[in-house]
């Protein structure tokens, strides 16, 4: 396989560059960004600037795809839309026509040939582990192996950072030529003791879920399974009120807006809500609204944690700031600048359309869980120099650039997440 340089990445699926902002800070440069929606690009240049490697297109495109990523990056990130492998999916999975652009993705790092990266992560929901009953899952990683990658994966929630309940996959595949340093191989041996499968059912369980196990032990790759340390964090993160504006010049509702969504609440809710008006106690916490039993509940979060954050498609997408302070109840919506906090990036650039901001918010990654991975698992690569990779068994792989436009085939698709 050809030489990769340096901490050098391609971002698909980029969105407003949160892969790249947390990866930017240990060292990456990001050689390739990818995504459709114009309107995600003007966040993502508005922090990073117009370089001229952010691709405004399909990723279907498949020629035009390779043609813009230049020699041999170290690692390729897919966050692929996640629509379809949600609850909002209806159980699509790989059916719809969103998440199945991971296969997109899957068919420009075939055309890569030898300047394929020997690194890629994927991220996505935790419903990517139970559509079509794990199958999908299964259809992802054997698609990856298929492409000469060994595979580990985890679990990590934004709430182990910032105070966001964003629980999510991430996949990490490593070319099967390299020898990841701390990572262990499963056992092809059929002996009872195998370290592979110690250290999966040792780990903190919010890494390492059962579901995540036995989908792993079920599932036997050509190239096969590692499994590197990736320990939980240990120190919990500040609650939801250090992030949250409560000044009076934030948008707060008026008096109606107020009242209905306080009946709107479930009785228990709205009972310890009056009960922390009338106690002059303070409370800051977020609602979402749901529909329960054939009508719309304002729910709120006691525990300090904000609700995951959305695309704001509709009122049950968008989530409420809640505070009672000084014998006050107060409602509004949250603010661009507060999602991009639970994000982990509270200064962000904005720009002026606070639902375009809201967007790019709600579909991106969280950046602490990003750097996480990048400490535990990513740098440590690059650092014992994983780029140097054997060339591959049968001699030299096509050129991907002279890929033709037949070979874009496939159904054009949509990033929505």
């Amino acid at each position: 396989m050809g030489e990769a340089a340096g901490k050098t990445f391609c971002e698909f699926f980029a969105g407003i560059g949160l892969v790249r902002e947390a990866l930017g800070a240990s060292g990456w440069s990001c050689v390739y960004a990818n995504d459709v929606d114009p309107k995600k690009q003007a966040l993502y240049l508005g922090r990073f600037d117009d370089e001229g490697h952010f691709h405004l297109g399909d990723v279907w495109e498949t020629p035009e795809v390779v043609s813009r990523i230049e020699g041999r990056p170290l690692l390729a990130t897919a966050s692929f839309p996640c629509v379809d492998l949600s609850l909002a999916g209806h159980g699509r999975g790989f059916e719809g026509t969103h998440s199945s652009t991971f296969f997109g993705f899957v068919r420009a790092m075939e055309k890569l040939g030898e300047r394929r990266p020997p690194l890629v992560l994927l991220e996505n929901v935790t419903g990517f582990l139970t559509s079509a009953g794990g199958k999908d899952f299964e259809a992802a990683a054997r698609a990856l192996a298929g492409l000469g990658y060994r595979l580990d994966a985890f679990t990590l929630d934004a709430a182990m950072f910032v105070p966001q309940s964003r629980p999510r996959v991430f996949v990490v595949g490593v070319h099967q030529d390299l020898d990841p340093p701390g990572a262990l191989p499963r056992s092809s041996s059929g002996w009872i003791v195998d370290p592979w499968a110690e250290r999966l059912e040792a780990a903190d369980r919010r890494i390492r879920p059962r579901r995540l196990i036995d989908l792993m032990r079920s599932i036997d790759l050509p190239t096969g399974w590692i499994a590197f340390d990736v320990p939980a964090p240990s120190v919990a993160p500040p609650g939801v009120a250090t992030l949250i504006d409560r000044d009076d010049a934030q948008a707060w509702w008026d008096e109606a807006a107020v009242s209905k969504h306080r009946d709107m609440m479930h009785d228990r809710h709205r009972e310890r809500v009056d009960a922390m008006v009338a106690a002059g106690a303070t409370f800051v916490g977020t609602i979402y609204r749901r529909k329960r039993d054939g009508r719309t509940r304002a729910e709120v979060r006691f525990d300090g944690v904000a609700g995951c954050l959305r695309t704001p498609r509709g009122g049950s997408a968008k989530q409420i700031v809640i505070v009672v302070e000084d014998g006050r109840l107060r409602m509004r919506w949250m603010s661009p600048r507060e999602y991009a906090r639970l994000q982990g990036v509270p200064d962000f650039p904005l720009v002026a359309n606070a639902i375009q901001n809201l967007f790019g918010f709600g579909d991106a990654v969280c950046v602490p869980a990003v750097q996480w991975i990048d400490r535990h698992v990513l740098s440590p690569m690059a650092s014992a120099g994983v780029a140097e990779a054997r060339r591959t068994p049968g001699g030299r792989q096509p050129d991907a650039r002279a890929a033709s436009a037949d070979d874009a085939g496939g159904q054009r698709q949509e990033h929505v997440a």
